[in-house]
């Protein structure tokens, strides 16, 4: 307690409140003084409270006080009945309760400057619920938060700045260099403009160069806008890509699809978007609106130290310390009906949460869906640019990959005839080879012959004419066989086109029933989600206004339960206080001296008597303390004086001991010396 009050001493000596105390000053202050120095320190943190108590009540100074502990977090130390004795501590300006809150402030003066600072900004007005139905008390109040975050967000800002190590001089030599390179660049540009001077047509070539930059500052825009168009124009042929594929997907799901098949998808489609308009996003809106309150309520309070931190942390765990409890109170009571509706309650709490991981699963696979056909148009635009063929897929590939498949079994038969063909071609020009030889040898000898004869050449005219009389029976032969096959073929073309009619007609005729079916219930489905849009809005909106005259409804009930509460508690203290002014009044009246003690009147009269006597010796006392404390002073003076003559007694004594001693041992030696 000394080191407390001896910190406050000298906080209170130093600037900016010079008190010049001392611990005896100090201690001796009343208790209206303590209360003025409090409120000065308040004051110094504070300028709205730098005024003087004697000019206000002390339930005002009180109130005006604790308002402002409170914005600064000061947290006085006991439980609920030691803060009441707080309170009356502070009016009646105790020293046990003011020395803890000068020392608590004195400690952190500047970051307390800082936070009454801030408070004056950021302590959010509570405006009633019923006031903010007004539309331009909404406004208002809107408004008032748009400032509220724009102070922070400045606020942050110009803390950010503070810490960022930039200074004022290094600013200052920043802008003395920028001003120093502007006198040189305005310097240079007189030197260019005195040089262009001499040349002839100087204004026309300026001219010139600034139609030159003006014409590149175009071409720069143009071309930044020709980028622009270039990036549009992708993105376009992307969204055309994209809808294109829809639509392909949209037709292969009618062509392959049954109409009871669509409109099942249609309402499964429905189901799960109701689901999720009506129950999940609804619940997560509700959630992020709780936690986005939450955090803007923290943000609105004060900065908070790790201390402040701690104590919410206990009271945490002492909370959750007591649900645990209630929950075991709970449980060891168990009822078998609670027990069945826990169960059922159970049941519904674990079907809604698979309802709602069933959810969450399927909008992740179509969003990983949007994501895969998102990925796979651009591969697809990637390809075209590329100058590839389109990207197969589904059926399509599948059938491309059969279509390989027999060509290449169709493949390897010709290749196996290809090389039986190759075989039997060698076989055969090795066998022709043979034979030309035999028919050199025959031709050599039937020349021979010739010539022994006389007949030369006769044998070279035969085979001529053979010849060519062979290869005119072939041509007449090949003639007629194209003929016949001209005429077979037109004969079977015929009789295909007539059998692929008469198969065609009753899949034709079918169709067309099928396709105004279609059409007829493509209109049908319109028609009905148009009444169903209409039905859905007109539901929605009864719902909205249903909701909205519950909503004010609850509230009113509310507000007229909280009314009646209070004035239930009202009443019963109004009760109370004329209950104990009938017994006081009783007892002050009361003829006996006993009862009329009891009296509260009578027992303040005797303190405040007790009290009276009290200052009246204390005042007795500090008066004969004052009286005497100069004679007090004196006699000290006195006595620390002949203290001072006293030792210096002692020290002369003791140095003529020494002396003596010295010349006892001389004279001793002389004797020796005589008697040697």
């Amino acid at each position: 307690m000394s080191d407390q009050i001896q910190f406050i001493v000298e906080k209170l000596n130093q600037e900016p409140f010079r008190k010049n105390y001392n611990l005896i000053t100090f201690d001796s202050l009343e208790s209206m003084q303590l209360l003025q120095l409090l409120n000065d320190v308040l004051g110094e943190i504070d300028p709205k409270h730098a005024v003087d108590i004697r000019e206000e009540l002390p339930e005002q100074t009180a109130k005006r006080m604790l308002s402002l502990l409170g914005i600064l977090k000061y947290k006085p130390p006991g439980s609920i009945s030691d803060l009441s004795a707080f309170r009356q501590g502070l009016v009646t300006g105790s020293k046990p309760v003011i020395h803890p809150v000068l020392h608590w402030l004195l400690q952190r003066t500047n970051d307390l400057k800082k936070r009454a600072y801030l408070a004056r900004f950021l302590v959010k007005l509570e405006v009633p619920a019923e006031f903010l139905q007004d539309d331009t008390v909404a406004d208002i109040n809107k408004q008032y938060e748009e400032l509220m975050e724009a102070f922070k967000n400045l606020h942050k800002e110009c803390e950010q700045l503070k810490t960022s190590g930039l200074s004022t001089a290094e600013i200052r030599r920043d802008i003395s260099a920028m001003e120093e390179e502007k006198d040189q660049l305005i310097k240079r540009v007189e030197r260019l403009k005195k040089r262009v001077e001499t040349v002839q047509n100087h204004q026309r070539m300026l001219e010139i160069a600034r139609q030159l930059r003006l014409e590149k500052e175009r071409e720069e825009s143009l071309a930044q806008q020709k980028q622009e168009q270039k990036n549009q124009l992708f993105h376009a042929e992307q969204r055309l890509q994209r809808a294109q594929l829809q639509l392909k997907e949209m037709h292969h799901a009618v062509v392959d699809s049954k109409p009871e098949s669509l409109m099942k998808k249609l309402e499964e489609e429905i189901n799960f978007n109701s689901y999720l308009v009506n129950e999940k996003l609804p619940r997560e809106l509700e959630s992020k609106k709780n936690s986005a309150y939450f955090l803007q309520k923290v943000v609105a309070e004060p900065a908070m130290s790790q201390s402040d931190l701690n104590v919410l942390e206990i009271k945490i765990n002492e909370v959750n310390a007591q649900i645990n409890q209630l929950i075991e109170k709970k449980m060891m009571k168990y009822e078998p009906i609670d027990s069945k509706f826990s169960m059922y309650r159970q049941q519904a709490s674990i079907i809604s949460r698979k309802k709602e991981a069933k959810a969450e699963e399927l909008q992740a696979a179509k969003e990983e869906m949007s994501s895969t056909e998102r990925q796979m148009l651009q591969k697809t635009s990637q390809a075209q640019e590329l100058e590839g063929s389109e990207v197969l897929k589904g059926d399509e590939f599948k059938q491309y990959v059969n279509k390989l498949r027999s060509k290449n079994t169709f493949y390897k038969k010709k290749r196996l005839e290809i090389a039986e063909i190759t075989a039997e071609y060698g076989i055969l020009q090795r066998t022709e080879e043979l034979l030309k030889q035999r028919h050199e040898a025959i031709q050599q000898q039937l020349q021979a012959i010739e010539d022994k004869k006389g007949i030369s050449g006769y044998s070279y005219t035969q085979e001529e004419l053979e010849r060519v009389s062979a290869v005119k029976s072939e041509m007449d032969e090949m003639k007629g066989r194209t003929l016949d096959n001209m005429s077979e073929m037109v004969k079977k073309l015929n009789t295909m086109v007539a059998e692929k009619k008469a198969s065609l007609a009753p899949v034709i005729k079918e169709l067309r029933q099928l396709r105004q079916k279609c059409q007829e219930l493509t209109q049908e489905c319109d028609e009905k989600k148009i009444q169903y849009d209409s039905c859905a809005a007109g539901l929605e909106s009864n719902r909205s206004t249903l909701e909205q005259e519950v909503k004010g409804l609850l509230e009113e009930c509310v507000q007229e339960e909280s009314n009646y509460h209070y004035i239930n508690c009202m009443k019963r203290n109004l009760e109370i206080q004329l209950q104990r002014a009938k017994e006081e009044m009783k007892a002050y009246v009361s003829p006996d001296p006993q009862e009329r003690r009891k009296a509260i009147r009578e027992q303040y009269t005797r303190m405040i008597l007790e009290q009276e006597n009290l200052g009246k010796k204390l005042r007795e006392k500090q008066k004969v303390v004052r009286e005497s404390h100069g004679p007090n002073m004196k006699q000290i003076k006195m006595w620390q004086d002949f203290e001072q003559l006293m030792e210096c007694k002692r020290e002369c004594f003791l140095k003529q001991q020494n002396q003596t001693a010295i010349g006892q041992v001389i004279q001793e030696g002389g004797k020796d010396r005589l008697v040697l």
